[in-house]
């Protein structure tokens, strides 16, 4: 009979588990035509220009655009493993700038960087950009140049659904706070929550699933990831309170002091002029976040 009662038992717990997740809300997928028909509008570059930038021109004779991104990040570089396609914002705008060079938006090669080995696979020549919301500062300046800014947030607290302790970055005093290493999120939580119990984590991954364990009582990085998050996994999470914190520019990364970066900045003026960056954000982000009409580009450096 016990046996009996713990077999059903088990089952009730499978038999809810599987109810849970059949009603669970689906995240809002890219309209794939969409994007990948935006992609084969974009513009090439002249011969002239690409003979003008020793960069561009080592990428044409490559035949390839080497980029450092990821494939995990929901609204700017998602794989879609039923057809290899890699859709998002960065990712538009690293396979427009292919198509800018090489006039093939698929001609990309990805290597798969996170906030710690974006610089050294710069440094290292193993790409010749990184696309990977990539926040533009003074001592990644140090070691890499930057074209853009492309896109601007601020940083946010996500928290687990359901958290009401933690009302935003003024409550995570003697907290447990989660943040990626080689981030700005150190800096920005020494600043900010100087009296958090700070933990660095490899990557955005991990940093969430400390919180969705409970080893962790929130998380801090940049406001655009946490609603990436937040998109790919409705109800599993929640911003808590405002964002805070200094406007942070997201640049495209090129090797130190390389000509790239003005040929990039002219590729930035040229799809934003055209109007091409507004239609990629809206497809990228504004649709699938309930944002009607995309913000303005933040300027681009001189």
């Amino acid at each position: 009979m016990k046996k009996l009662i713990t077999l059903l038992a088990v089952l009730s717990l499978l038999l809810f588990a599987v109810s849970a997740f059949a009603e669970a809300p689906e995240a809002v997928a890219i309209d794939k035509a969409s994007f990948d028909a935006l992609l084969a509008s974009g513009p090439v570059a002249s011969d002239e220009a690409i003979a003008a930038s020793t960069w561009a021109t080592a990428v044409k004779e490559a035949g390839v655009l080497r980029v450092g991104g990821t494939r995990t990040s929901f609204l700017f570089s998602q794989l879609d493993e039923t057809d290899n396609g890699i859709r998002g914002f960065d990712a538009g705008l690293y396979q427009l700038l292919a198509r800018y060079i090489l006039g093939d938006e698929t001609k990309y090669d990805l290597t798969q960087v996170n906030s710690s080995t974006r610089e050294s696979v710069l440094t290292s020549g193993q790409v010749d950009a990184v696309f990977a919301t990539y926040s533009i500062t003074p001592s990644r300046q140090e070691v890499i140049s930057f074209a853009g800014p492309y896109y601007t947030s601020q940083q946010a607290v996500l928290v687990k659904a359901g958290n009401t302790e933690i009302t935003g970055i003024d409550s995570l005093t003697d907290k447990i706070v989660a943040t990626q290493a080689g981030s700005t999120g150190p800096a920005i939580l020494a600043e900010f929550a100087p009296d958090a119990i700070v933990q660095e984590f490899e990557d955005d991954i991990q940093a969430r699933a400390a919180v969705e364990l409970g080893r962790a009582d929130a998380y801090v990085t940049d406001y655009t990831l946490i609603l990436n998050s937040i998109v790919k996994n409705p109800g599993l999470y929640a911003v808590a309170g405002d964002v805070f914190g200094p406007i942070d520019p997201y640049g495209i990364g090129l090797p130190k002091d390389s000509d790239g970066v003005a040929f990039v900045n002219d590729f930035l003026k040229t799809i934003e002029d055209s109007g091409l960056w507004a239609q990629l954000w809206q497809v990228s982000l504004g649709d699938r976040t309930g944002i009607d009409t995309a913000p303005a580009a933040p300027a681009i450096a001189e």
